[in-house]
């Protein structure tokens, strides 16, 4: 069983990276904008594209962590499928 101290390292963690996701999600929000009175860079384009992959991956781990049960089933789920997950809240390799 999780200590409280291995439970607060673990949602200062997983903060850390709800922070990053979001920072991501801004920067793909303001480069659609520019995209609409400029064409981007190939680079740019690489970054909305995963981007839009990230968030297409986040609703259907939220769509099982929502059923009953899910909380138990989505580590399950995570173990078996890695991919699920959004890139800012994938392991280090």
């Amino acid at each position: 069983m999780n200590t409280v101290g291995e439970i607060k390292e673990l949602l200062y963690k997983n903060k850390k990276r709800l922070d990053q996701e979001l920072k991501e999600s801004k920067e793909a929000v303001n480069l659609i904008k520019k995209s609409m009175s400029s064409s981007l860079s190939d680079d740019e384009k690489e970054k909305i594209k995963m981007q839009l992959l990230d968030i297409c991956k986040a609703i259907p781990a939220l769509a099982v962590f929502l059923l009953p049960g899910g909380a138990l089933l989505l580590p399950l789920l995570i173990k078996l499928i890695p991919d699920i997950l959004p890139s800012a809240f994938r392991d280090d390799e």
